[in-house]
């Protein structure tokens, strides 16, 4: 089974490629738990939060990873892993927890998609970056991260369609 995992800043169409792939490839995909944790949590959250979030996202990972084996699922389609921990711990407080490397070190995964800031913002209570230029910081600093892995990368853009069309034929292609 491989593991793709959708990133990118936020409302850049994560979730919503996520649940098409899946349903494309007939696969699991795993949410984002962040959200769930401050849809329980609120949204201000603290320092230490974000290393819980972690953990979370790891447990949640785990958990459809098994399932996806069991089910003989060729793909998993995760929204977004912990490099959306070290991208907003230290774009929004300076330092992200050394736990959280070693968190993401742990785990395997087989084809990023990056998807571009180019759909308009939606608005939703626990999104924090409207502002079009700090969008850029945040999506040059993914990008940046991906440069400086060994995983396969490509970048997504377009509306939804393209979107799934361009994931389609990047995954097919390299994996």
């Amino acid at each position: 089974m491989k593991k793709i995992v959708v990133i990118g800043p936020e409302s850049t169409g994560k979730s919503t490629l996520c649940e098409a792939l899946a349903k494309h490839y007939g696969c699991l995909w795993v949410p984002e738990y962040a959200r769930t944790f401050l849809e329980e949590n609120g949204a201000d959250y603290q320092y230490d939060d974000l290393k819980k979030i972690a953990e979370g996202q790891i447990h949640l990972e785990n958990k459809y990873t098994t399932i996806a084996i069991e089910n003989k699922h060729p793909y998993l389609f995760i929204d977004t892993n912990l490099y959306v921990i070290q991208v907003w711990s230290e774009y929004v407080f300076g330092n992200c927890d050394e736990s959280v490397f070693r968190m993401h070190n742990q785990q395997q995964y087989d084809l990023y998609l990056l998807c571009n800031i180019d759909l308009p913002w939606q608005e939703d209570p626990l999104r924090e970056l409207p502002d079009i230029e700090a969008r850029k910081v945040v999506y040059n600093y993914y990008k940046t991260i991906l440069q400086f892995q060994q995983v396969p990368w490509i970048e997504i853009s377009g509306d939804s369609e393209q979107r799934l069309l361009n994931a389609v034929n990047g995954l097919e292609a390299i994996l």
